[in-house]
């Protein structure tokens, strides 16, 4: 996104949160357009014949979102920081009850990156790797945290830096622990 829309979205966000309902109309092309990237590149690496479309996890996500009465916006990272979590929890669920009306069947297949897939084996599955989350979240919320602000919220190292407050070589050290960890643990469970 280039600087200027960077911009201009953290400030209709401040304006947003501070009472201005125009603010988001303006705001609903830059936060949709980018959440359907988002939502698209998750649902690229989905088994073909996925029920769940791109255009109905970036719906039921925005919906989510606007319905934030309570969050005072601090910039667009932020924005993206929330709906990083949105999107997990939703793909979760999902994953969830597609898991329970089949008893035991396929779980929704998600690649964390090409990184953390170092071998042919199946992409882990989105309720292990949640479950992986919740583990390292346990040890280490931030490296956690890391991991979700980058793989389901789209953030840049710089942008997850900020979000949590800490430089950006301590993400890129975050990063590449967490995905050590949660490849590990993820082995150990499929």
């Amino acid at each position: 996104m280039p600087e200027s829309s960077t911009i201009e979205m953290t400030r209709l966000l401040v304006d947003w949160s501070n009472g201005d309902k125009e603010a988001l109309d303006k705001l609903m092309p830059f936060v949709y357009q980018e959440l359907h990237r988002l939502a698209h590149q998750y649902m690229r690496k989905e088994n073909a014949g996925h029920a769940l479309q791109t255009t109905a996890l970036v719906n039921e996500a925005y919906l989510k979102l606007i319905d934030q009465s309570r969050v005072q916006w601090q910039n667009r990272a932020h924005f993206f920081a929330i709906a990083s979590q949105m999107m997990r929890r939703i793909l979760v669920d999902y994953a969830r009850k597609r898991l329970y009306a089949k008893r035991g069947g396929e779980a929704i297949h998600v690649s964390l990156d090409e990184a953390l897939v170092v071998s042919n084996e199946k992409a882990p599955d989105l309720v292990v790797l949640d479950e992986a989350l919740k583990s390292l979240e346990e040890i280490d919320a931030r490296r956690s945290r890391v991991v979700e602000l980058r793989f389901f919220g789209g953030l840049t190292v710089e942008e997850t830096a900020e979000v949590l407050k800490v430089s950006s070589d301590t993400i890129l050290r975050d990063w590449v622990l967490a995905k050590a960890w949660l490849y590990r643990y993820m082995s150990n469970e499929t």
